[in-house]
């Protein structure tokens, strides 16, 4: 049995060291460049949103005491068919893709991690295995230009150089070969009835869910990550096998070598990173990881949702690339298409403060001693990068001490040029910061070491 980590945000994570590298050379080599992307734009849609009430989790009984909280309009019966009819009231007349990668690329975004399907089902690309999709007749935004929505921020987002990892779920709770209605209703986020007992049901939603990973993978141009949610969704759970394996390396044999997968919570060669959900690990760690997280509070649309603040952003965005990983910025579009004008704010203040400082984010790698009180550390070849958190009120104090391994030959403030002046003792670097002018709340302050060290 996998051992399991608790950690402090919604799930348990894969313990690094459990992790398992992936073996073929195309597929390192692709998640070695992944990982000095650093920032993603996650994305939750799907008809649901016009409820303003989580996705897909208030449809299973099991998860009721936690998800069905904003059911309260009806009782929970209604509340979940009303849920699932949504798809017929669907039309988000105001999206525009070119709008959201302008804003990704405005905002320092490297890649797209878009929703394309949930658990609920719900396709938003134009799959041949279901009516139940964002192209389907019985949605009225079928007929817009822009309907398999995850064909026009694909085309978009590649256009503006960004990567895409293409998020799906493993479980689906419209399929009538997972939550089978001979079997009655399904009282938990699980298959409803015994695979052992109906092998030839489970076989069909295999070729399901190959068939929609497939459609994916091979009708959708270069897929960066498929990342893959829906963890309980494996052998040891009551036989709930995919057989991912066969499909992953079906696709890399055919059309798309690279290809990362990231079968999030499960372990295993086919957890190319690791995925800590609303949570930073207590330390850097070694091995490959992104955290998925919120702008506001919710990863779905919330009527009543508030948001991080750019400064907020700035500071999350340093501890996740401090301990090595990339950060995954989840914000939910409204039903109407647009995005919430108050997150559009905050990932503005946070694209502003990458504009100056970004050469200390991307493509970079842990440094020791990663962070300690207010500093956040990263490194690039022989320069080092230390960044300054700022209160809400920035304020440089004279003198600041850092702890860089080498010797140091010079020491730039990124924000103005400036050279600065130190003293070196051991790796005990204090840098005089008396004649660095303020310049406006950036955040955080950035400072380029360089030394010796090649």
């Amino acid at each position: 049995m996998k051992k399991e980590v608790i950690s402090n945000g919604v799930h348990t994570y894969t313990p690094p060291e459990e992790y398992i590298a992936p073996k073929g050379q195309a597929v390192r080599e692709h998640l070695e460049w992944f990982m000095g992307l650093k920032l993603g734009l996650m994305m939750h849609w799907a008809p649901g949103c016009q409820l303003g009430t989580y996705e897909s989790w208030p449809l299973s009984d099991g998860d009721a005491a936690w998800s069905q909280g904003d059911f309260t309009w009806a009782d929970a019966e209604t509340c979940k068919s009303q849920y699932w009819q949504a798809n017929k009231t669907f039309n988000p007349v105001k999206f525009n893709p070119a709008a959201w990668a302008n804003l990704a690329e405005e905002c320092g975004f490297k890649y797209l991690l878009f929703t394309t399907k949930h658990h609920d089902g719900f396709c938003m690309f134009d799959t041949a295995t279901t009516d139940y999709k964002i192209t389907g007749p019985d949605c009225p935004f079928h007929t817009n230009k822009n309907a398999d929505v995850v064909a026009a921020l694909y085309r978009e987002f590649r256009s503006r150089g960004l990567a895409i990892s293409a998020y799906f779920s493993k479980p689906d709770w419209h399929s009538e070969y997972y939550w089978a209605p001979a079997f009655g209703a399904a009282p938990t986020r699980n298959v409803n009835y015994d695979v052992s007992e109906h092998p030839e049901l489970w076989e069909k939603f295999v070729r399901f869910t190959h068939e929609q990973i497939r459609e994916l993978c091979t009708k959708y141009g270069k897929i960066d990550v498929l990342w893959l949610d829906g963890g309980w969704v494996r052998p040891d759970n009551a036989g709930q096998d995919i057989r991912l394996g066969e499909i992953v390396e079906e696709i890399r044999s055919a059309a798309q070598p690279h290809l990362i997968v990231c079968e999030r919570t499960c372990g295993g060669e086919y957890e190319n990173f690791i995925t800590p959900e609303k949570t930073v690990p207590e330390s850097a760690l070694a091995v490959p990881w992104e955290t998925c997280t919120t702008v506001g509070q919710k990863f779905s649309f919330h009527y009543t949702d508030r948001f991080k603040s750019g400064r907020q952003l700035v500071h999350l965005l340093l501890e996740v690339v401090s301990k090595g990983g990339n950060l995954a910025l989840n914000i939910a579009p409204q039903p109407d298409g647009e995005l919430p004008a108050p997150a559009v704010r905050s990932l503005r203040d946070m694209g502003a403060w990458l504009k100056i400082f970004g050469e200390g984010i991307y493509g970079t790698r842990i440094c020791a001693p990663y962070r300690e009180d207010r500093l956040f550390y990263t490194q690039k070849e022989n320069r080092v990068y230390a960044f300054y958190a700022y209160d809400e009120i920035p304020d440089l104090p004279e003198h600041l001490q850092i702890h860089v391994s080498g010797s140091v030959v010079k020491v730039i403030c990124i924000r103005c040029g400036k050279t600065i002046k130190f003293r070196q003792n051991g790796n005990r670097v204090t840098l005089s910061l008396d004649e660095v002018p303020m310049g406006g709340a950036f955040y955080a302050e950035g400072f380029c070491i360089t030394t010796n060290k090649p």
